[in-house]
């Protein structure tokens, strides 16, 4: 296993940073979330005027081998290069919205099943044609998840040492909402049934197929040893969800702020939490995805997502469109008189 050496955050700054944010024109706490949000990546920076440098979403792709079976998905297995297309042409919408706030897309193979050949825009990073039939046996080996946690931390080092230090983490992948729902039910010790969800536009039939399916999965793996998430990773998880869950380390021991999309992404980083604790703090919970089980994954993680606005897309979509509010935050710390400066009295 990788060892990720994550510095927990030093609150020696904390009560001068809350001095600062209290100190502005307005009420103490009238700015909401933005308020714990500002004190948040002030603390991550270690700085009363925090700034957000060259923002990047970085979307690993991965194909499932439980997919080429049709068991948990309506789309065939081949949408996920054909998407991976879509996001190299900038069709999709991770790409408007991130181009509409000045975000950086970086497209990342990570395990798709297809040949790309030298595709310009794309990141090889591709460990394997995709997982294993986890029906049938584990969807990696150890060697394939330690490979591929250190090649998503690697993209992320790269990108940090070009000037970055806010970074979101988004996803393709046919059937990939199956292994995080797997992954919810082991870590977060729920009920199958409370983890399965729509996935990519299951009707009723199909998701009850879904979630008989997945539970005969978890018959045949069952002596696993649920203490071990990285057996949890390499028996049910993605290529795509291993890279995600090593560039989430890499970002929180770069002491880069980690924005955090939906259901998948959550799952990696649920596996990320298990490896190093000290992970959590560096990471903005940007939306609660209409997926069944992010809130109750959420929950665990005692976090507070941002917006709520029934997205369940993926592609890194919820951090892209919350970033403007993340912004915002750093903004009005920086930006706003004091009562002092603007020579207005405070209550008494």
């Amino acid at each position: 296993m990788i060892d990720f050496n994550i510095t927990p955050i030093n609150l020696e700054i904390k009560e001068k940073l809350q001095s600062k944010i209290d100190g502005k024109t307005k009420p103490i706490g009238a700015l909401g979330q933005l308020e714990e949000l500002a004190l948040q990546i002030g603390l991550i920076q270690q700085s009363t005027s925090p700034e957000l440098k060259k923002p990047h979403i970085v979307v690993f792709a991965g194909d499932h081998g439980i997919a080429k079976t049709g068991l948990v998905n309506p789309y065939p297995q081949e949408v996920t290069f054909q998407m991976v297309m879509n996001f190299i042409l900038g069709g999709a919408a991770i790409n408007v919205l991130a181009k509409q706030n000045n975000i950086a897309i970086k497209v990342v193979d990570a395990g798709v099943n297809h040949d790309f050949g030298n595709l310009p825009g794309l990141v090889n990073a591709k460990i394997a044609l995709g997982t294993k039939n986890y029906l049938e046996e584990p969807a990696m080996s150890a060697e394939q998840a330690n490979k591929a946690i250190q090649k998503g931390a690697n993209i992320v080092e790269e990108i940090f040492t070009n000037g970055c230090n806010v970074i979101g983490f988004g996803e393709m992948g046919i059937g990939n909402t199956s292994s995080a729902a797997l992954i919810m039910h082991y870590i977060c010790d729920t009920p199958l049934e409370n983890c399965v969800g729509k996935g990519t536009g299951t009707n009723i039939k199909q998701q009850e197929n879904k979630l008989q399916t997945l539970k005969k999965a978890v018959y045949k793996h069952k002596d696993i040893n649920i203490e071990d998430h990285f057996s949890i990773l390499t028996t049910f998880g993605g290529l795509e969800i291993a890279q995600i869950c090593g560039g989430m380390l890499k970002a929180a021991e770069k002491k880069m702020t980690i924005l955090v999309d939906g259901f998948i992404t959550t799952a990696a980083l649920l596996i990320a939490s298990k490896i190093n604790p000290n992970i959590l703090p560096y990471c903005i919970f940007t939306h609660c995805s209409d997926e069944k089980g992010h809130q109750a994954m959420l929950e665990f993680l005692n976090s507070k997502p941002i917006l709520q606005l029934n997205m369940r897309l993926g592609e890194g979509s919820g951090a892209a469109v919350a970033y403007p509010i993340v912004l915002a935050a750093c903004t009005f710390l920086n930006q706003m008189a004091s009562f002092e400066s603007a020579g207005v009295s405070q209550a008494k």
